[in-house]
């Protein structure tokens, strides 16, 4: 029996969820590329395989914004905006706590959300995924820009056929039934311009830095001839997060519901029944934001004590403002400047070019460095090495820059903002080498 298909509101976007299942533990399933909650149920490999979740587990399946049954009059999503879409669907049903599924281009988002909101993530199961899916020097596994422009052309010449059927599930590659299945699937799932933005926005996501700051219970899941991702990105997966167990699975299918279905439902089964509640959440992964108003000395000396304890005043109810439109959390202030933290790194580089922006009208200047990483929760301050690197990044920052560190840049990758890199720099304090970006407006 299909579930009841219902809707939710991630801001302004309407977001399709259906639960079932009787476990007495959440599971949410984040799709790959593209998803139609309802088309699942259709096939009876695919219902048979998200049925079998549902033995030890409630699940809450959901088609993420643009695709499915969601809104589809939006933007490629970012990340960030996906993690949102978890969030809304998460309060809708009443989940405080889940563990994450993500299979394929859903398990790097699942990645992300594990490490920013750790108190409402209970375990993660990745499926066929990845950290990043273009090759780099230390990862030179993935999709290499070939064969990404040859996917890229399939979307735009073919779409609706059963494209990429023979890389994604080789044993029912010519089964006609399936076929079918599969193209109407695609269909009833995105829009061609849509499928191109998504596959263009998932080759760009690199969440490698973040990693060793998974501090919940992973299983990684991998087939050992995936033909779409290749077993060596899971294998990294698990040699890079904290604990992480692999399993290995005898077939080339890359979708989690033709070649070992069952064995996946369960080996998901036997992690999440199995394990023991999670301590206490002391460490999250945030976008450290700092700003100072460039040459304050000399503004103060110029004006006066009285002229300018009033435009500080006039700065910090300006940047709270703003603060407060991006969900930003005021950490503290700096004498002329802000500490602040994010849980995401695109609402962190909005918030900053609109505080640099809104200040600019006070007569003030600002210099705003960022950067993401993992950061210790003491009180209500937020601490650690990743606060000492957007320290440095703001005070390597010109004179109305928004400086960036390559963690952001990569995270946000799909959102538009754009960048022009700034070259490597040593900060004060740090080691290593970092490249910097400034936000281009």
């Amino acid at each position: 029996m299909t579930p009841v298909t219902k809707f939710t509101r991630a801001g302004d976007v309407s977001i399709a969820y259906q639960t079932y299942g009787s476990g007495e533990r959440d599971l949410i399933v984040v799709p790959g590329w593209i998803s139609n909650i309802e088309l699942f149920w259709e096939e009876p490999r695919v219902s048979r395989f998200f049925g079998d979740l549902g033995r030890f587990s409630r699940v809450i399946l959901f088609d993420k914004r643009g695709t499915g049954l969601s809104d589809r009059n939006t933007e490629s999503a970012t990340l960030e905006e996906r993690m949102d879409d978890v969030r809304a669907v998460m309060d809708a049903v009443g989940s405080e706590r889940a563990a994450l599924l993500g299979y394929s281009e859903g398990g790097p988002m699942c990645c992300l959300f594990a490490v920013t909101y750790p108190g409402r993530t209970d375990a993660l199961i990745l499926v066929g995924s990845y950290a990043t899916l273009k090759p780099k020097p230390d990862h030179p596994w993935g999709r290499s820009e070939e064969t990404q422009q040859s996917m890229q052309e399939g979307v735009v010449n073919d779409w609706g056929a059963p494209i990429g059927l023979e890389m994604r599930a080789p044993s029912v590659a010519d089964d006609p039934q399936f076929q079918r299945w599969w193209s109407r699937y695609m269909r009833m799932s995105a829009s061609p311009a849509s499928a191109w933005a998504l596959n263009s926005m998932n080759y760009e996501i690199d969440v490698r830095q973040l990693l060793s700051s998974i501090r919940v219970p992973t299983l990684v899941i991998h087939a050992t001839r995936d033909r779409t991702i290749p077993i060596e990105c899971g294998k990294y997966l698990a040699q890079h997060i904290p604990d992480a167990h692999l399993v290995e699975l005898n077939t080339a299918d890359h979708l989690p519901y033709v070649g070992c279905p069952e064995e996946i439902a369960n080996q998901a089964d036997e992690f999440l029944t199995g394990r023991r509640t999670p301590g206490t959440i002391d460490r999250v992964v945030k976008t450290v934001m700092f700003t100072d108003i460039v040459d304050s000395t000399a503004l103060a000396s110029e004006l006066g004590d009285t002229r300018w304890v009033g435009l500080l005043e006039d700065h910090h109810a300006t940047v709270r403002r703003e603060l407060s439109v991006f969900r930003g959390q005021e950490i503290k202030t700096t004498g002329d400047g802000f500490h602040a933290a994010f849980d995401g790194p695109a609402r962190a580089i909005q918030c900053a070019c609109a505080v640099r922006d809104a200040v600019q009208t006070l007569g003030v200047s600002i210099r705003v460095g960022l950067h993401t990483g993992e950061c210790e929760l003491v009180g209500s301050e937020v601490e650690g090495l990743a606060v000492h690197i957007a320290a440095r990044v703001a005070a390597t920052a010109a004179a109305g820059e928004v400086l960036v560190s390559r963690t952001v840049k990569d995270l946000v990758a799909g959102s538009g903002v754009r960048f022009v890199d700034r070259g490597e720099h040593v900060l004060k304090g740090i080691p290593d080498q970092w490249q910097l970006f400034s936000v281009v407006d």
